[in-house]
């Protein structure tokens, strides 16, 4: 076994050793980069990227961009498992059969992607300008941006960078319209409706509340949907994410409708805070209107999840508010 992982660690080791002594001995390789009957340059964060027209064996580094490429129609050849947190499992269920796993985030095994021989790397916070450079030499690879409250330009990144541009104004399209029936279904409610969004987390972190600029608050928002007002009071600035709760400050949950985005391993700490006094003096919680919802899809993501914070809205406030 040890024999295994230091033959794997040196065919790493010469292959970065090899590509970086050819990039030093070509210090312009940048400059030279030009489209060709095969590939076209695509402006990225982190650069100018010729990309294969068609690709076909496509490497996701991260949960966001693995999700964007499955909305569009494409199965990466290998992805990580997910951190902590985060994971699209529930979301894409029977759409990954058969991938193969490129280490854990953001630990990812080089020589995994090695053996996969891509024709393009994709990332979004799986990839810095520390190892882009190392990426790179195995495959082209692109960085797209992302924004908490326009998840829509991302995917329109990875749809340039895939050639699948068409597909995804479709699928911004469609999501534009549910939007709308929404909007019209809850007709003259949203004139007093408030909704909290919360999530808790594993380990000892403390819940918070997401502010409508965060990727959760802005569909909810978008949909036509007010935060209660102790909430909006605390937000000043878009950098303003998320708040902090303490045990103590719960009451700023209160609202008509409460979606908990429950982490794995916080069920417990989730468990307490409903067992508390404080807890149980919430309108929401004595009107029986607090939900449990799916971390992975209201967390952070894009167009699946945007979709799947629809269907929650759909469930929760057209068919049983």
């Amino acid at each position: 076994m040890k024999l295994h992982k230091f033959r794997s660690l040196l065919l790493v080791l010469t292959f970065l050793l090899v590509t970086a002594c050819y990039h030093y001995s070509n210090p312009n390789l940048s400059n030279k980069i030009s489209p060709t009957s095969e590939c076209r340059l695509i402006q990225h964060e982190l650069g100018e990227t010729c990309v294969p027209l068609k690709p076909r064996r496509i490497i996701a580094v991260d949960q966001i961009a693995l999700e964007a490429l499955v909305a569009l129609d494409l199965k990466p050849i290998g992805i990580p498992h997910p951190a902590f947190a985060g994971s699209k499992a529930n979301l894409l269920k029977n759409k990954l059969i058969g991938v193969n796993y490129i280490g854990k985030e953001p630990q990812i095994n080089l020589e995994k992607i090695l053996q996969l021989k891509p024709d393009l790397i994709v990332g979004v916070y799986g990839i810095d300008s520390g190892n882009y450079k190392i990426f790179s030499q195995i495959a082209p690879t692109v960085k797209a941006n992302y924004s908490y409250t326009n998840w829509q330009m991302h995917l329109r990144q990875i749809g340039s960078f895939t050639n699948n541009s068409g597909k995804a104004e479709e699928l911004i399209t469609q999501y534009e319209q549910r939007l709308k029936i929404i909007r019209a279904e809850l007709g003259n409610k949203l004139d007093t409706l408030k909704v909290s969004v919360s999530r808790f987390h594993g380990g000892e972190q403390l819940p918070e509340f997401h502010s409508q600029f965060s990727f959760p608050g802005s569909i909810v928002k978008a949909a036509g949907i007010s935060m209660p007002v102790k909430q909006s009071q605390l937000i000043k600035t878009p950098e303003d994410i998320l708040i902090i709760l303490s045990l103590e400050r719960i009451d700023l949950l209160d609202a008509d409708v409460l979606f908990v985005a429950v982490d794995p391993g916080a069920t417990e700490l989730f468990k307490k805070y409903q067992e508390t006094p404080l807890w149980q003096t919430l309108n929401v919680v004595r009107n029986k209107k607090v939900y449990t919802v799916d971390s992975g899809s209201w967390i952070l993501g894009s167009v699946l999840s945007a979709n799947a914070i629809l269907d929650d809205l759909t469930k929760y406030l057209l068919e049983t508010y």
